[in-house]
């Protein structure tokens, strides 16, 4: 049985296909477009998705949808009606995009797709919900899934056994965490829905002076973790704008215009939000398991992608162990959508259980080396043992390496497959990345991936962490890594085990053998703007375009040094191009 989800027009379009209940393909469309969170039809995520299974339209039993756009539609308009006049501007940006596209879902899916099968459709906080316990190694766990919005509700709780979900309570719009994560991020003077991360590595500079305020003031929090916001201060509801004068009033001080400098004040801000964050998160985990009585815990929804917030949960309950969808944000709802018409819907029994999140696009030795003959550089082609052993030798070598290696990650993080990657026992190196190949901010932290079985040497943890989505600290007698260590110590944690992605493992296990540290840093093949690379073409434009040292992609390595006359001409050529 072939089974596709799709999530699209909200953020982070993505497909996702299924084969008997075994998740084959996932890819979000932003990786094919080159649009950062692109949310448009997800016909290039769709199209790769449906080659991957060698499958054609016609031989899928059912397509699934991420979410129900008229109940969603519906709360819009009751919101409008509400807040008339207030939201009247908002109204009439908002309304063609919705009656031209984003209600006809399944006459675009027919059209798009030439399909004529059946098609569901599932509710958004249930799409999270599967995204996370119907792959989860768990036969039944508790449930969590919170985000902005998504047809009314903004958080779920409940449980799952076996193929059964049960979300038996909710919050509902206006009130969310995500939403109330990014007011914030807009006041601080970042993209909403893209750079609420930036917030988080923000935080630790901080000193959480304003968390009291924020809970006086902006929210109510009961002890169960429930909340409510204090309207007045927020403007999402009716406007073009996430808060108001009398947000800013409150904080004494105007949004932040983007690009200019932060002060203490905005990262004392950003350390409070966290704060606040990891109480509500903290005390709704703390419910959901004095309700449930589970011992195990799944979670979805952007919020879920908060790794400070889900260690405190960690720490802070009696969980015996927390899974996060790797793809917690909307992208994620394409595996849920498909797992809960299979597994729930339709009743199948649950054979697959996540163990990677290596679902993308790969690339065959013979395709790069044809693209790369194809641009008249120099490069040389090495057996694995060999790549493996310069590649070492390269970080050793204090070079910044970008690595193309096999299927694309699935979700936000990159992991090893397109990974920008270097010595993290070099403390210059945290400001080199960041300035001179991701042009970006400077307080941006790096995370490690260490080896699995080297974790508890390092790191104040004692589980896997595969997907970066839990923060740990550095151990005092391991402060060799300056380059990934926080400044409050902690660090954003990979850990990487040989089945996991095996060129990899054995990557830093080499490094480990010429250094004695099995820790590097791993972060994503791209720059500041854009998404993660996809193909060769997108990892040499990359490459080309930073002061990167060397590519390893495939079996091939380039050396900026060694490329010939060449490289000038086509780092001119591409930066014309910006």
């Amino acid at each position: 049985m072939n089974i596709l989800g799709i999530s699209c027009f909200y953020h982070d379009a993505a497909a996702a296909i299924l084969q008997d209940g075994n998740l084959v393909a996932a890819a979000q469309e932003e990786r094919f477009t080159r649009k950062k969170h692109d949310q448009s039809f997800p016909k290039n995520a769709i199209q790769f998705c449906l080659d991957y299974a060698n499958v054609k339209t016609a031989d899928l039993e059912y397509v699934v949808f991420y979410d129900k756009p008229f109940t969603k539609f519906d709360r819009i308009l009751q919101t409008y009606i509400a807040t008339f006049p207030k939201g009247l501007l908002s109204f009439l940006k908002a309304m063609p995009v919705w009656i031209k596209e984003k209600i006809w879902i399944p006459q675009l899916i027919r059209t798009d797709l030439a399909y004529e099968g059946r098609i569901f459709f599932a509710e958004h906080h249930m799409s999270h919900a599967a995204s996370a316990f119907l792959v989860s190694p768990f036969e039944e766990a508790a449930i969590l899934t919170t985000d902005g919005v998504g047809e009314w509700d903004t958080t779920t709780y409940g449980f799952g056994k076996g193929n059964d979900i049960q979300l038996t309570h909710s919050i509902r719009f206006p009130h969310s965490l995500g939403l109330l994560y990014s007011a914030f991020t807009y006041y601080l003077g970042f993209k909403v829905n893209s750079a609420e991360y930036k917030v988080m590595g923000l935080a630790p500079y901080g000193e959480p002076r304003f968390a009291d305020l924020m809970l006086k003031e902006l929210v109510h929090v009961q002890e169960d973790g429930s909340f409510r916001l204090h309207m007045k201060y927020f403007s999402y509801e009716y406007g073009l704008r996430m808060v108001g004068n009398r947000f800013t009033g409150l904080f004494r001080e105007p949004v932040r215009e983007p690009e200019s400098q932060l002060t203490q004040f905005h990262k004392d801000v950003a350390a409070s939000l966290q704060k606040v964050t990891d109480l509500i998160m903290v005390n709704m985990a703390r419910h959901v398991e004095r309700e449930t009585k589970m011992k195990h815990l799944c979670m979805a929804g952007g919020v879920a992608l908060n790794c400070v917030s889900n260690s405190k949960i960690l720490e802070s309950t009696s969980f015996h162990d927390v899974f996060v969808q790797p793809a917690a944000g909307d992208a994620g709802g394409s595996v849920g959508a498909a797992f809960y018409a299979y597994n729930t819907v339709l009743g199948y029994p649950r054979t697959y259980a996540m163990n990677n999140a290596f679902l993308g696009p790969e690339f065959s030795d013979e395709h790069i080396g044809t693209f790369l003959a194809g641009k008249n550089v120099q490069f040389r082609k090495r057996e694995r043992r060999q790549l493996v052993e310069e590649t070492a030798k390269f970080i050793a070598d204090q070079k910044v390496v970008g690595w193309f290696q096999g299927r694309m990650e699935f979700g936000p993080r990159a992991l090893g497959s397109r990974s920008i990657i270097a010595d993290a026992r070099n403390p210059k190196n945290q400001s080199i990345v960041n300035l001179k190949i991701k042009f970006r901010e400077s307080f941006r932290p790096f995370a490690p991936t260490v080896l699995e079985e080297r974790t508890k040497e390092y790191f104040e943890f004692d589980r896997p962490s595969p997907y970066m989505l839990f923060v740990a600290n550095v151990r005092n007698d391991k402060r060799i890594i300056p380059a990934v260590t926080h400044v409050d110590g902690s660090a954003r944690l990979q850990t990487i085990s040989r089945n996991q992605h095996p060129l990899y493992y054995d990557l830093i296990a080499e490094f480990e053998r010429q250094t004695g540290c099995p820790v590097i840093i791993n972060t994503s093949f791209n720059v500041r703007g854009e998404p993660i690379v996809c193909s060769p073409e997108d990892a040499w434009r990359c490459f080309m375009r930073t002061e990167m040292d060397c590519l390893v992609m495939g079996s091939y390595i380039l050396e900026k040094g060694k490329l010939g006359s060449y490289k000038e001409e086509v780092m001119e050529e591409h930066f014309e191009l910006d």
